[in-house]
């Protein structure tokens, strides 16, 4: 089978949505066959960190019946553009990865353990790709909404035996002097907060970079002539649906896609090109909490910055955009009917807001009333009842939880309500969704190892 015939016979297209889909930036895009033989010049790496399938599915599902529309990456789909594989995502030392082995496998083109960046099973370092990128002459950078610091984004940038020195990571970008990098973990680059006590942000501005801490500086425009460190919160940024509905936190912190509009129109000058790392990694975080908010609206506000490469993309047609996660995580799904799945588009909290606003002096009556406000969900006062009780162990489950919250209960009392269910709430070895569009993507094969997308980004720029 041809890979082209392939591609157009591998629709995720769900039967039976309630409206039919409308026209997205995709279906303005170029054939892929209109790249044959042709080199990139830029490339726009998207990842949406911990994206099981049912994430993507829910994210579309959503849009379409919410807004009538679809999303950019289901678009692609649907009009039979660009390539799509599946990608195996192990590490060197498990089937399940984390994200500083997965982020690596792409950055330094080897398979290493969980847990480390760019450095091999036998201490070997392997240069990340950006490094390798910006020797060529070519513009770099990572835009996030995790910690610029975090696994994904250092996977693509440097070397390290533990994921967790983030102080030490801050340190090693203060050397390469990529030209954006942009994010949130302000906590890692403070004098008040480092361990060390160093200011790394003075140190940013002494080497002459452009520091910016809130999305006002960044909307104004950026210097041409400097480099840019942008670091507009403590630890992630906020998730999407919160931030939607705080005039505060939307006027301070970027959203992903503003992100990427400001990056790319920062290095698209540079003759040589450019190569870009968006990153939504709170769709991973939302995931080990088992937070349905969280979860779908982060995946739309990561399809927006899709949105964004793409049309970048069809404007400037030597420019690869490829599209993944680096693994699964919790493998969420719809498993109930159409009315109950509807009742998050009425969401105005996360369940990270909702269970932060709760505390154990409440009644149940009062955590009723809590949930119903911020998510017209009538929940029952034994259910909330449940919940104060873990208030009080403070025994709750998840990666991200330092308060120990009772997300995995609070997500399962939400099934009841919302239909939406959870495996886990970790990490999975499932094989992921991989979309290419651009100049390159014919060498897209329908299954690859995470590890091809290394050689594969540096064959499609000549490099």
């Amino acid at each position: 089978m041809k890979r082209r015939d392939f591609f157009k016979n591998s629709s995720l297209l769900v039967a039976g949505t309630a409206l039919a889909p409308v026209t997205s930036i995709a279906g303005e895009l170029s054939n892929h066959e209109d790249f044959a033989g042709k080199t990139a010049k830029n490339i726009i790496f998207l990842v949406s960190d911990g994206m099981s399938t049912g994430t993507l599915n829910m994210a579309d599902l959503y849009l379409r019946r919410k807004e009538g529309r679809v999303s950019n990456w289901i678009s692609l789909y649907e009009q039979q553009k660009g390539r799509r594989a599946f990608m195996d995502t192990a590490s060197a030392n498990a089937l399940v990865t984390d994200s500083a082995a997965g982020s690596s496998a792409w950055g330094g083109g080897v398979r290493v353990n969980n847990g480390a960046l760019n450095v091999g099973p036998d201490g070997t370092l392997h240069k990340p790709i950006l490094q390798k990128f910006k020797a060529a002459g070519k513009s770099v950078g990572c835009v996030t909404t995790v910690p610029i610091t975090h696994a994904t984004p250092a996977g693509f940038c440097v070397n390290s035996d533990a994921r967790s020195d983030q102080d030490g990571i801050a340190l090693q970008y203060l050397d390469l002097r990529f030209d954006v990098m942009m994010g949130g973990g302000s906590e890692f680059f403070s004098a008040a907060k480092r361990k060390d006590k160093k200011d790394v942000l003075g140190l940013f501005n002494q080497k002459g970079f452009a520091v910016l801490t809130d999305a006002e500086q960044m909307r104004k425009g950026l210097p041409a002539d400097k480099p840019i460190l942008g670091i507009f919160h403590e630890d992630g940024l906020p998730f999407s649906l919160d931030r939607s509905q705080d005039a505060a936190l939307a006027k301070s912190t970027p959203s992903l896609a503003e992100m990427t509009t400001a990056a790319i129109n920062q290095m698209k000058h540079n003759s040589n090109g450019f190569v870009l790392q968006v990153e939504g990694g709170k769709v991973d975080w939302a995931a080990h909490s088992n937070d349905t908010a969280g979860l779908i609206y982060d995946q739309i506000a990561f399809d927006e910055a899709v949105g964004v490469a793409l049309k970048f993309a069809d404007q400037n047609k030597d420019t690869l955009v490829i599209i993944t996660t680096d693994h699964g995580n919790a493998n969420p799904g719809l498993f109930g009917d159409d009315e109950n799945f509807d009742k998050i588009q009425s969401f105005k909290q996360t369940n990270d807001r909702v269970l932060r606003s709760i505390s154990p002096g409440d009644t149940a009556k009062q955590v009723v009333e809590k949930i119903e406000a911020a998510q017209k969900l009538v929940i029952k006062e034994a259910e909330a009842a449940s919940l104060l009780e873990h208030f009080v162990k403070l025994d709750g489950e998840g990666l991200y939880n330092p308060k120990k919250l009772p997300f995995k209960l609070l997500a399962e009392i939400q099934y009841k309500y919302t239909s939406v269910g959870f495996a886990s709430m970790g990490h999975s070895s499932d094989y992921v969704e991989l979309a290419m569009y651009g100049p390159g993507s014919e060498q897209l094969k329908p299954f690859v190892k995470n590890t091809d997308l290394h050689h594969m980004m540096l064959q499609a720029c000549g490099i």
